[in-house]
């Protein structure tokens, strides 16, 4: 199964991180705005990122009332951006007329449901509530995801096999979490796996961020990672 690069851009502006992308552009495809980038600049720094060549995976995890994010989806989708996510917790109303509205205003937008950030673990999710293990709660809420017709998921690395074994083949799978050999996890992820391993697992993207920003040359960083994804996928 072919698995892909997503490059983080964890900044507050394209412009913090446009020396990188130049010299990516033309091997790294996909990028991930979130949070942090898009409170910044708002739709601006989509339409920045996406009119440089690059396919935008806006991360935005929506959760609110139903009728609030599906609202969100189709404002979303007059942006230049081929992914999307909310989070699968927000439950079945909400993923239901999210769907309706992906499937109205942008069709080919994969809209991805978020099922449990790879920073907590079991004893965080006992302390909101959850009873269930962390990949127990990831089932939970990837198959009610399904039900709701989302066929996309972000799961942490630990998650790829049981999900690969329950949900239909054409699911995508979204795999932050991924730590070249070598270098420890140093943040706030908790379950994580090597892009070889994840590749080999089932995901059909791996999320990395930091250990190319943070490497002395992010170039090289990045092309030993896709030399790693193609070798196993």
């Amino acid at each position: 199964m072919a698995c892909d690069l997503i490059l983080v851009l964890d900044a507050p502006s394209p412009r913090e991180v446009a020396p990188v992308l130049n010299r990516l552009s033309g091997r790294v495809q996909w990028v991930k705005i979130g949070l942090e980038m898009f409170s910044a600049c708002g739709p601006d720094c989509v339409r920045e990122v996406a009119g440089m060549g690059f396919s935008v995976f806006l991360d935005l995890k929506l959760h609110d009332i139903p009728n609030t994010v599906a609202r969100a989806v189709e404002s979303a989708a007059r942006l230049p951006i081929k992914m999307l996510t909310l989070h699968a917790g927000g439950g079945r109303e909400m993923m239901r007329r999210a769907v309706k509205a992906q499937q109205e205003f942008a069709s080919e937008l994969l809209l991805l449901g978020v099922t449990v950030l790879t920073s907590l673990g079991e004893q965080d999710l006992r302390e909101v509530g959850v009873a269930a293990t962390p990949e127990a709660q990831v089932l939970r809420l990837a198959q009610l995801g399904v039900d709701c017709g989302l066929n996309g998921f972000v799961c942490s690395p630990l998650e790829i096999k049981p999900l690969r074994a329950r949900l239909p083949a054409g699911v995508k799978l979204i795999v932050p979490g991924i730590r070249p050999a070598g270098i420890g996890a140093g943040d706030d992820q908790t379950r994580v796996m090597t892009p070889g391993e994840a590749a080999l697992a089932g995901a059909s993207f791996i999320v990395v961020g930091r250990p190319i920003f943070k490497a002395s040359d992010p170039a090289a960083a990045a092309a030993a990672i896709l030399a790693e994804l193609g070798e196993k996928g």
